[in-house]
């Protein structure tokens, strides 16, 4: 039996093609339209979900059922001694909460760790590389959760946002807000660090907006994660809830300001497309921990 195995949720953004190479368990997450549920690349497409938001349905996310995370864990059981399981971030969803609290059965205790890193889409990824770096450096399933746990301010991404619309259905910003925002072509660009999205900054135009994250992205290299940026021990992140054309548009811009570093780019999650809308672009990055093995 295989000592540590990783099962995470698809608001990682990893694909199952990527799961599959990764050798991790990707719980697809369930999302409500119009009151009937779905399950994230199994009963709903990408291209589908989009299509439900642009014809104004009701469209929100939702977490897996109790029974279907323990089966999760009692497949992965099967395999491995113990199980890492590393949700969304428990600042963004009640999953994580939830998971804790069945970790702690008698079925699952020790067993099974639920990391709590703060992390949604691309840097979850990430953390999930980390994670696999680890067990292949002989970490133990215990010291790797304490690690990731440790890192969860040690990543951040900005997102530029086309159209207020689902701001304003969030609850972010009021009708007035948006109304008078979307007359003004303003773009704004939102934080996501730590499981929390705030607003950054008001841009005028998605173009002035790309600009601004590529320079908040510069900053927090130089200053913020430096010590990691010089050494080399970083994910330059890019995220797209755009089309094929915008999202390599979008890389070459970013290659073009960092071209000295690779772009890992993924599919802005669905669970944050909920409150960004369609044609979203993102820029992150993601320290790597610094091992002693």
């Amino acid at each position: 039996m295989k000592k540590i195995g990783i099962i995470t949720d698809s608001h990682s953004s990893i694909t199952k093609e990527e799961a599959a190479r990764l050798g991790v368990t990707v719980l697809p997450m369930p999302f409500y339209i119009e009151d009937e549920c779905y399950l994230e690349d199994v009963t709903l497409t990408r291209d589908d979900f989009f299509k439900y938001l642009e014809e104004g349905k009701t469209v929100s996310t939702s977490q897996p059922s109790p029974e279907d995370v323990m089966n999760a864990w009692r497949e992965g059981l099967k395999e491995y001694e113990k199980i890492l399981y590393i949700p969304i971030s428990s600042g963004l969803s009640g999953g994580c909460e939830t998971a804790q609290g069945l970790a702690c059965d008698s079925e699952f205790k020790d067993k099974v760790l639920v990391v709590d890193n703060g992390r949604v889409s691309t840097p979850s990824h990430c953390a999930i590389i980390d994670a696999l770096n680890m067990i292949d450096k002989g970490y133990s399933a215990e010291e790797i959760k304490t690690t990731l746990e440790e890192y969860k301010d040690k990543e951040t991404i900005y997102l530029a946002v086309k159209t207020l619309e689902y701001l304003k259905k969030g609850g972010r910003i009021s009708p007035a807000v948006a109304l008078i925002g979307t007359a003004l072509n303003i773009s704004p660009v939102l934080k996501l660090d730590i499981g929390k999205l705030d607003s950054y900054k008001k841009c005028r135009g998605f173009v002035k907006a790309k600009k601004i994250m590529l320079e908040a992205i510069r900053n927090d290299l130089e200053n913020r994660f430096k010590d990691w940026y010089e050494k080399g021990e970083i994910y330059l992140l890019a995220a797209s809830a755009g089309t094929k054309e915008e999202t390599e548009q979008w890389i070459k811009e970013i290659q073009a300001e960092f071209p000295d570093m690779e772009v890992m780019c993924d599919n802005l999650s669905l669970g944050v497309c909920c409150h960004t809308g369609q044609g979203a672009l993102g820029i992150g990055c993601s320290c790597k921990p610094i091992l002693d093995r």
